[in-house]
């Protein structure tokens, strides 16, 4: 074996870890939305809030579902790549709602890049699958 496969080799050892890693990170800061959400906004603000944006309040619900639900499914590396799918119209919503901020997310009021970037990472995520450490190969 050459060095330079033996090098290949290796990288592809590491790429299910790799992908692990991406689905971990997009499942805790979902989740960490979804969480913030309920406690630090409330349930009745994010509620007021979509009602505020023109959007039927039913929606807040769906999105802190989505999002808690949706976050700790990947953190276990549940069916990955139809939460991850299932996600992307949730934020693209978030970047519709930035878009009059601009770019920049640290605008007053943040801009849409993060949220279009998140999207991007999901439907990379769908693409790539669960990686390792699942909770069931079977689920993944």
């Amino acid at each position: 074996m050459t060095t330079q496969t033996a090098a290949l080799t290796r990288a592809n050892d590491l790429q299910p870890h790799a992908i692990a890693l991406l689905r971990i990170a997009l499942g805790v800061m979902t989740l960490a939305h979804g969480l913030m959400k309920v406690f630090l906004f409330t349930v009745p603000g994010t509620v007021g809030y979509f009602e505020s944006l023109g959007l039927p309040g039913f929606l807040a619900h769906l999105t802190i579902l989505a999002e808690v639900g949706g976050g700790l499914a990947l953190i276990l590396g549940l069916y990955t790549r139809w939460i991850s799918l299932a996600l992307v119209p949730v934020l693209l919503g978030a970047a519709w709602v930035h878009l009059g901020n601009g770019w920049v997310f640290s605008n007053e009021g943040g801009g849409w890049e993060f949220p279009v970037f998140w999207a991007i990472a999901l439907l990379v995520q769908a693409g790539l699958g669960s990686g390792s450490l699942t909770l069931s190969r079977r689920f993944a």
